[in-house]
């Protein structure tokens, strides 16, 4: 059980993150300008991908920012701990203010989970990370809100309602997907948004109101989006060590042991140790994914910050350096097999992303991992379209399905061969 003093410290740290995303934005863009754009990124649909910093460094900063205090918020006045899945997801939500969630689309969906808690007579801390992951859907508030080109009342409402029925509906999903998988996907709530997205995007096509989608992709070079994950990488290591009321060695010895750790949903590294190594874990991880991105010659830009981001919040929440490598190596094999660019957003952001599949190589050890890599490369190049762009966590829901298939057949497997030597010492 956390001290309220230690956990004082981790809501410190990320306000520290938070003000200087802000100020960084503030610095680029000035800040009539980085408010304008603000506003104007609030008008998109932010179905995927659309880039924010296309629009504004500065604004899309700012959005990032508003959206993981949203996010820090309601963890705090839902009295639920700040620990590895909140930090998870708040680091998420920052992630993807960047490109697709704005203050505005979130708001309402995490109102609807609000009245599902009441529903069903449940506190809104037992249902905050539906919430806080819930906000995958927010594209669909803005898109009925903005771009089917109703009158504002009409579709201001429409907008709203739409937020609240997906937040009410979502708490029940989230459950029954999680024993598809069993654990083994850590963005589950990005499954179970992904299956809510297939009614969505067929009741849009089936009122022919569903326009193709569009990729939105930042190729300039800006120096602002690169200082921003070694900055917070380095701040949390130095937290870790600084914080951890042990010696360095003793420090590191922890994290190690982290590395033996499976992962499997839900693995709160926090609870786990005696300190605050796990924020060593998630710096260590966004350094690493930050020179990944680098080394293949990718784009530094707001959905590589998000995916990079993601990392590093699940490095408090089941990722580890040891689980997390053998499905980027499958990514890589199946982008070279397939012909493809390891630098195009695609195989970029499924590399980074796929980790989500992080507990399988950490249960059935690296080949497997490299296998199920492999898999969700080709599944999550497709699955988009099927949702219609509107889950922002498109890799979570197809870790979902490359999961539960690797899952099946392991356990089939396994199964079998119980029986088999059963027989055979009968």
């Amino acid at each position: 059980m956390r001290s309220e003093p230690e956990e004082t410290k981790r809501y410190i740290l990320l306000a520290s993150f938070l003000l200087i995303v802000i100020l960084i934005g503030l610095f680029t863009d000035g800040i009539k300008e980085t408010f304008t754009s603000f506003m104007t990124i609030q008008t998109i649909s932010g179905r995927l991908i659309q880039d924010f910093t296309t629009i504004s460094i500065g604004g899309a900063l700012l959005n990032a920012a508003i959206v993981a205090i949203i996010g820090m918020a309601l963890v705090f006045f839902s009295s639920v701990t700040l620990a590895g899945p909140t930090i998870a997801a708040i680091f998420t939500m920052f992630g993807f203010g960047l490109f697709g969630k704005t203050a505005l689309n979130i708001s309402f969906i995490i109102l609807g989970v609000f009245i599902a808690s009441k529903i069903a007579n449940k506190s809104f801390g037992a249902y905050s990370l539906i919430a806080l992951f819930g906000t995958a859907l927010g594209p669909v508030v803005t898109y009925v809100m903005f771009d089917l080109h109703l009158p504002l009342l009409v579709s201001i409402p429409s907008a709203i309602l739409s937020g609240i029925v997906i937040g009410v509906i979502l708490p029940s999903i989230a459950g029954v997907m999680l024993s598809l998988h069993q654990g083994y996907n850590l963005y589950n709530i990005g499954f179970s948004c992904g299956f809510m997205g297939l009614f969505i995007s067929s009741f849009f096509h089936a009122s022919r109101q569903m326009s193709p989608i569009t990729i939105t992709w930042n190729s300039e070079v800006h120096w602002q989006l690169h200082i921003i994950i070694p900055l917070i990488s380095i701040m949390s290591i130095l937290f870790g060590f600084i914080t951890s009321k042990q010696s360095i060695i003793k420090s590191i010895k922890e994290v190690k042991g982290l590395q033996s750790l499976v992962g499997r949903l839900p693995t709160d590294f926090f609870d786990l140790v005696e300190s605050e190594t796990p924020f060593i874990n998630m710096g260590v991880l966004g350094l690493l994914s930050y020179g990944y991105v680098n080394v293949v010659g990718g784009n530094i830009n707001g959905p590589m910050i998000a995916g990079i981001a993601t990392v590093m919040g699940f490095g408090s929440f089941g990722k580890s350096v040891k689980n997390s490598y053998p499905l980027v190596v499958g990514v890589i094999l199946a982008t070279l097999l397939f012909g493809k660019s390891l630098n195009a957003p695609g195989p970029m952001l499924a590399a980074l992303f796929s980790t989500t599949l992080a507990p399988i190589a950490g249960q059935f050890g690296p080949i497997i991992g490299i296998i199920a890599g492999m898999i969700h490369l080709i599944v999550v190049e497709s699955s988009a379209a099927w949702h219609g762009g509107f889950d922002l966590y498109n890799n979570g829901f197809a870790g979902g399905l490359s999961a539960t298939l690797v899952i099946s057949i392991i356990h089939w497997y396994q199964s079998n061969k119980k029986d088999e030597d059963f027989n055979n010492e009968t």
